[in-house]
C-alpha cells in the first residue's frame, strides 16, 4: 500500500539571495505546502502507526506555519527589530577590558 500523498508540487526557492521579507514569503509557501499535504495523508491513511505519524507532522506543521505567519505580521507591522538589543553588548569597563584612547 502507498502511504505517501502529494497533492501539489513542492514550491521552489529562488537561486538568488533573497531578502528577508522574500524569504520569510517563501518559507511561508512551503509551510502551507507541508500542512496541506499533512491534512492529505491524514484523510487516506487507516494504520494506527500512521495516523499517529500524521497527527505528529500536522502539529510540528501548524506550529511552524503559526510562527512564520506571527514572524510576518510583525515585519508588516515593523516591530520586526525592535527586539533587538541596541545597547553595546561588550561594555568598555568589563573586567580585564583594554581601553583604547584616540591618538591626540
Amino acid at each position: 500500500m502507498k502511504s505517501i500523498f502529494r497533492i501539489s508540487r513542492r514550491p521552489e526557492r529562488a537561486a538568488s539571495p533573497l531578502t528577508y521579507e522574500e524569504s520569510l514569503r517563501t518559507d511561508l509557501q512551503l509551510a502551507k505546502w507541508e500542512l496541506e499535504n499533512a491534512y492529505a495523508g491524514f484523510d487516506y491513511v487507516t494504520e494506527p502507526d500512521l495516523i499517529d505519524c500524521y497527527i505528529y507532522e500536522l502539529n510540528a506543521a501548524m506550529k511552524r506555519y503559526k510562527y512564520l505567519l506571527e514572524k510576518f505580521s510583525e515585519l508588516q507591522k515593523g516591530t520586526v527589530g525592535d527586539s533587538v538589543r541596541t545597547e553595546d553588548p561588550l561594555p568598555a569597563k568589563a573586567a580585564g577590558a583594554i581601553v583604547l584612547q584616540p591618538l591626540s
